[in-house]
């Protein structure tokens, strides 16, 4: 078996003419962790910013893109007994999901459930991790109760939009299309919001009585974190996990103590292993049961091959995309 691995980095800050694909010596898993041969692997906004050198690298993190993978396991490090060679697995990674093989630590890898593909197994663990994580365990999102979505139809929105639903919540969503409006209408959201041709906060306050979204998830930012305190529902609670328009708002702060409004944030990136262990296990418990019955599985946009890398942040740059980008191995 060849020592050496292709993988995925940014040459220097730019657009995706700058990606290469470069040989590196194939990764040895530690104690705890997994060497998994790479099938399929997620793309996600972080690794657009990595790219342009507007990603805050944690420091355990290497220069390889990616940080969701679906794969077969090949070897085991020490301790690491969760898991048997060639078990199919699909997990988080601080870095190093797009390359041919990749180290995981076993405490954020979960099994792929049967009947589903590599390509919904590797468009999994980042989004079903952010979501689960900050809309249903920070805001509390329950039965009965209405979420805001902004950029309904990117691979977080449609995520949360299929568990949400599930679980018996309402969903109004943003997008910034009548196509991506219809898509996520179809997908099962009560409403839908033209962000580019609607207010969003009067037509949530209209589609709630005048009462306002129970729960928003916002990656936008900018203008929006003070738009959100105005539309939230009294009692309510915005998880904010992306500045995507800036960090850096003029806000009346007045609203968060008369609606009594819970403003949570989060970066699961960041987070130490024992926090990402603890979401999955969540996540097995409470997320992989409806995948194997064939519900809320990731909604693909689009695949491709893994030599194409610069195509499929092309596509994730052109912001057209409704679900996940999802790079496939040559060997899948």
């Amino acid at each position: 078996m060849s020592t050496k691995t292709r993988a995925v980095v940014a040459s220097r800050p730019g657009g995706p003419e700058v990606l290469a694909i470069v040989e590196r010596t194939r990764p040895i898993p530690g104690v705890g962790e997994m060497l998994v041969r790479v099938r399929a692997a997620g793309m996600n906004r972080m690794d657009v910013l990595q790219r342009e050198g507007n990603y805050p690298m944690p420091p355990d993190a290497t220069d390889v893109l990616g940080v969701e993978l679906a794969g077969v396991v090949e070897n085991l490090g020490a301790g690491a007994k969760r898991f048997k060679r060639g078990d199919r697995v699909m997990a988080l990674v601080t870095s190093g999901a797009h390359a041919e093989w990749a180290v995981v630590p076993e405490a954020t890898a979960l099994p792929i459930p049967d009947g589903m593909s590599f390509e919904q197994a590797g468009a999994f663990p980042e989004t079903y991790f952010t979501v689960w994580s900050n809309v249903f365990e920070r805001a509390a999102l329950k039965a009965g109760e209405t979420l805001l979505v902004h950029g309904g139809a990117s691979g977080i929105g449609t995520t949360a939009l299929l568990l949400a639903k599930i679980r018996g919540a309402r969903v109004i969503v943003t997008t910034g299309s009548p196509e991506k409006c219809a898509a996520c209408l179809e997908l099962g959201a009560d409403g839908a919001i033209n962000y580019r041709t609607q207010d969003f906060v009067a037509v949530a306050k209209d589609m709630t009585e005048g009462r306002g979204p129970d729960v928003i998830l916002d990656m936008v930012g900018g203008d929006y974190i003070a738009r959100n305190l105005e539309a939230v529902a009294f009692d309510g609670r915005i998880a904010q996990i992306a500045f995507q328009q800036g960090y850096k708002a003029e806000v009346d702060f007045r609203l968060l103590r008369r609606k009594l409004v819970t403003l949570t944030g989060s970066s699961l990136r960041s987070q130490p292993l024992e926090a990402k262990a603890k979401l999955a296990a969540a996540i097995e418990d409470k997320v992989l049961p409806l995948l194997s019955k064939g519900q809320a599985r990731p909604l693909i946009d689009s695949t491709f091959p893994f030599d194409q890398v610069a195509d499929a942040h092309a596509r994730m740059d052109g912001g057209n995309h409704i679900g996940k980008i999802v790079l496939v191995m040559e060997q899948a």
